[in-house]
């Protein structure tokens, strides 16, 4: 059983540390990874916009910068703790290190990826054309 209560307070510690002095929207995202590793990431803004990086950006990066392997619970959150979902680009990236299974937190409920982001493009679409 998951504790989705401890995952949402594990995004919005984070979501503290997030650098958006041009935003000022603090978001923070919190996973576990399959062997049962947490791993989190805040949104980190610069000044040219298209190189912010999200915090399922820094949240994936930790993932492989600490052993790999795949997401299986995810929930995003703003500044005030609120869930909220994650963006496309984003959506693109969980699916892609989660898969159809990964439970997403959202603020209609807990949804797998497939109904976050139906009809996905991934790496088994590049593999048939290999």
């Amino acid at each position: 059983m998951v504790d989705w209560d401890a995952l949402q307070s594990a995004a919005t510690e984070i979501a503290a540390r997030a650098y958006a002095p041009y935003s000022r929207y603090h978001v923070g995202a919190a996973a576990l990874a399959d062997d049962g590793r947490l791993v989190v990431g805040c949104n980190v803004e610069n000044a040219a916009y298209g190189v912010t990086l999200c915090a399922e950006c820094g949240l994936v990066s930790q993932l492989h910068a600490t052993g790999g392997g795949l997401l299986t619970h995810f929930v995003c959150v703003n500044g005030a703790g609120e869930v909220i979902m994650p963006c496309g680009r984003c959506r693109q990236l969980l699916w892609e290190n989660g898969g159809a299974p990964l439970e997403v937190l959202t603020p209609e409920g807990v949804l797998t990826m497939d109904r976050v982001l139906p009809q996905a493009f991934g790496p088994e679409d590049l593999d048939r054309v290999r």
